[in-house]
């Protein structure tokens, strides 16, 4: 058994490396989407509402599939790469609405003091809105990160050689596929557990901060 933990804590650092960069991309691209939904432009918002609809229709695995094999003829990306880029786009998508949600979840009464106390448009957003509405976004965003965690595991069907490609290549050598999976599923909760404490965590410290 220490031998199958061995050998899949080895693609214990590509499954991290998967999750984190596909968050990241997500955070950042889900800023400009958010801003999109929420503006004055219908035509901001039909672009932001179309790719918000299509990245979350369309399942992580095919987007992969997209990526690696169908544009394939046109440039030619590593695995990793592959997988990281299609995560992170689905990732977008889904922290764009979390952030227009916490934005639309400030108080009008917010934008109208601020207007009294003689703040401009863009010094109201940023300075004030935008803080509130993150951290609002902050709770769903991390419980979303434990859905990332275990979305990365079809990067296997890609050969990027994360925890799930690991698990295979154990049962592909002969050896029995139960212990070998349900040890690879003990280690994604073993890096689950921590990522569902901290958005608990974050969880009650926002709500405490909001009740004071």
């Amino acid at each position: 058994m220490s031998e199958i933990f061995g050998f899949l804590f080895t693609g214990l650092v590509t499954t991290v490396v998967i999750t984190l960069s596909a968050f990241l991309v997500g955070a950042i691209l889900g800023v400009p989407i958010a801003l999109a939904r929420l503006s004055k432009f219908a035509v901001l918002r039909w672009l932001g509402t179309t790719y918000v609809e299509i990245a979350r229709g369309i399942p992580p695995i095919a987007w992969m599939l997209i990526f690696y094999f169908g544009l394939s003829r046109f440039v030619q990306m590593p695995p990793l790469l592959a997988a990281c880029v299609a995560l992170g786009i689905v990732a977008a998508a889904y922290m764009a609405e979390y952030y227009r949600a916490g934005i639309r979840s400030v108080a009008k009464g917010q934008w109208e003091a601020a207007q009294a106390l003689g703040l401009g448009g863009n010094d109201t957003f940023w300075r004030i809105i935008a803080p509130q509405g993150v951290g609002v976004a902050l709770p769903p965003s991390a419980t979303f990160l434990i859905g990332l965690l275990k979305d990365s595991a079809v990067a296997s069907v890609i050969g990027v050689a994360d925890i799930a490609f690991q698990a295979l290549v154990l049962t592909q050598q002969g050896n029995p596929g139960l212990p070998i999976f349900l040890s690879a599923g003990l280690v994604y909760l073993l890096l689950g557990i921590p990522l569902a404490i901290l958005a608990r965590t974050v969880e009650q410290a926002i709500r405490s901060r909001i009740a004071v």
